[in-house]
């Protein structure tokens, strides 16, 4: 569902920080949920990275203090970038009114200050990395339309779920409501998603005139695949891949519901079995549905419920 959030960079060793704030730079209050402090006046200095190796001139020795290689500055895109990734990494790990500035900073190597210089707040923070982690889980719903279209699901579901699990806490909170950092920001990034997936699910479909019910369908199965994945965090009840399975079944139950009140979709529906196979998804729902009619005792009750009552 797989790319992952890249990972913090290393602390600099030029910071000096001493509880979370540059040495010598003034102390300000603690920045926590939801909290949006203003940028320091002036251009806080900017820490150094390592560079590419270089030499005194005509010394054929490593530049900088005790032979040290010599320190590059990040340019302002390439700091901006920086603290998104390191955001979107501490946001992933754990829910955001849980992370603060001084975290950020931190993990970053940077101070509080400088953070505030390219963000307002926090929250403008957690929402550029919710937008970038938005267009990442996007694009996981992009699939060629090649093969049966069950199976075709099925690895959509793999990239969406491993998406889910590795950025677990701060998307459980958002999706969930229960976040002090939802806004109507974020809510527009989490609609995006979700119209995504919506346009892409009627793409594989091919209907050529989606119908009103179809269209309320696959809506309700994305709401149900939120559901159930952040259920599923909670408890890891099932393993990934039954969830996987499960998921897609029910899509293709959902659909095949659909088709019985849409004699359109119904003969739609005709070539989407034509093209399943056996072994999957599909395959193994309809033969469990089958074991599950044969059952005698079930059986004879669906058979009753099939016969017309009497005027």
């Amino acid at each position: 569902m797989a790319s992952r959030t890249p990972s913090a960079a290393p602390t600099s060793p030029r910071t000096g920080r001493s509880g979370g704030r540059t040495a010598g730079a003034p102390a300000g209050p603690s920045s926590r949920a939801g909290e949006h402090t203003p940028a320091e006046p002036s251009t806080p200095a900017e820490p150094s990275t390592p560079a590419e190796s270089s030499t005194r001139a005509g010394e054929g020795v490593p530049a900088g203090k005790g032979g040290e290689r010599p320190r590059r500055r990040l340019s302002v895109d390439e700091r901006r970038e920086q603290l998104i990734a390191v955001a979107l990494e501490l946001f992933s790990r754990r829910p955001p009114e849980e992370v603060s500035i001084d975290d950020i900073a931190a993990a970053a190597g940077a101070s509080r200050p400088l953070v505030y210089h390219y963000f307002p707040g926090k929250q403008a923070l957690y929402e550029e990395s919710l937008r970038r982690a938005g267009r990442e889980l996007a694009g996981r719903f992009e699939e060629p339309a090649d093969g049966p279209l069950s199976e075709r699901l099925y690895r959509v579901m793999g990239r969406y779920l491993d998406f889910v699990q590795s950025h677990g806490p701060g998307f459980a909170a958002l999706l969930r409501g229960g976040s002090v950092a939802a806004s109507a920001g974020t809510s527009a990034v989490i609609d995006e998603v979700r119209r995504a997936a919506h346009d892409q699910i009627l793409s594989h479909l091919a209907v050529p005139s989606p119908s009103p019910g179809l269209r309320l369908t696959v809506r309700a199965w994305i709401a149900n695949a939120e559901i159930t994945s952040l259920e599923w965090l909670g408890e890891r009840s099932v393993p990934l891949e039954e969830l996987q399975l499960h998921l897609v079944q029910e899509f293709v139950a959902a659909l095949t519901l659909t088709a019985a009140r849409e004699p359109a979709l119904a003969a739609e529906l005709a070539g989407f079995f034509a093209d399943e196979r056996p072994d999957g998804p599909t395959g193994r729902l309809v033969r469990e549905l089958a074991a599950l009619f044969a059952d005698p005792g079930i059986a004879d009750a669906v058979t009753a419920l099939v016969v017309e009552p009497p005027n």
